[in-house]
């Protein structure tokens, strides 16, 4: 079901700045914010009162603060892609943005301190810097690993040397850290660190590739999926994605409700956009 704690709120932008390829931006949110846990989302209506963008707009949380009597404030990571978030970015600091949250699942955290891996892919990697924070509060060792096509779209790596143990850096096109793909280098990694768990965040093909290297290293890995939400509510079922139940049957979740955050190990990678063959319900 929909997460117990979102609703609804006029929220201030309090800071918006570009970093990189991207936007930070802070909202003064309220209660909202004292119930962020990492791998949640917010649903953001965009484009203003008259505009045709009737749908919300999804965007992880990067951090959130839960300030006592001063207010809450979350903090998301913002690329300028589409007409939504344009339009987003563009606002200037004091205009108010009705915003639902938080949505979905969060990452799961260990009772006891693991060595743990995060990575992360562009701009989503954003979630991750809160879950650092998180599991280093709770005596993990925290090892980061951020890829992208290129260096300038790799989100805040000074932050993110500061917020781990260590900080990996891959790229495409070889113009920042090693070149290659982030999945080339984890397995060496993950001998390196003694990883016990794998978090991670990105485009869809990094999360299969890191789920195949799990799998094979037996290693659990969570994942927050990224799929397109119309809606962020479990209502309009444009988010699902193929998961296997803990019986092998094979059913269509919604990324909105059932997740973002997934066993990556649940996930049926190959089948794109298409309903696996033996799919509860299907014809």
């Amino acid at each position: 079901m929909i997460n117990k704690y979102a609703h609804a709120v006029d929220a201030e932008i309090i800071s918006n700045k570009r970093v990189g390829a991207y936007h930070h931006m802070v909202f003064e949110v309220g209660a909202m914010a004292g119930q962020v846990r990492p791998g949640n989302f917010v649903a953001i209506s965009v484009g203003g009162e008259t505009s045709a963008m009737v749908l919300r707009r999804a965007f992880a949380i990067h951090r959130s603060m839960d300030r006592g009597g001063s207010g809450g404030v979350v903090e998301l990571v913002v690329a300028p892609h589409g007409g939504g978030s344009k339009w987003l970015t563009s606002l200037e600091v004091h205009r108010k943005v009705n915003i639902v949250g938080p949505l979905g699942t969060a990452f799961g955290i260990p009772t006891e301190p693991v060595r743990a891996l995060l990575v992360g892919g562009g701009y989503g990697s954003a979630p991750l810097f809160g879950l650092a924070e998180v599991l280093k509060s709770r005596g993990s060792r925290v090892d980061m690993v951020l890829g992208a096509s290129t260096a300038g779209k790799i989100y805040a790596p000074l932050e993110g040397k500061r917020a781990v143990n260590s900080l990996t850096i891959t790229t495409d096109d070889g113009s920042a850290g090693l070149h290659g793909k982030v999945s080339d280098f984890l397995p060496d990694l993950i001998a390196a660190s003694g990883t016990e768990i794998i978090y991670s965040c990105g485009p869809m093909g990094m999360l299969a590739a890191i789920s195949k290297i799990a799998g094979e290293l037996d290693l659990v890995h969570q994942c927050a999926v990224e799929e397109a939400m119309a809606c962020g509510i479990g209502v309009c079922m444009t988010c699902v994605l193929p998961l296997r139940d803990t019986n092998g049957t094979i059913r269509m979740q919604r990324s909105c409700i059932e997740g973002p955050v997934v066993d990556g190990s649940r996930v049926i990678w190959d089948s794109p956009r298409a309903i696996p063959e033996g799919t509860w319900g299907a014809q």
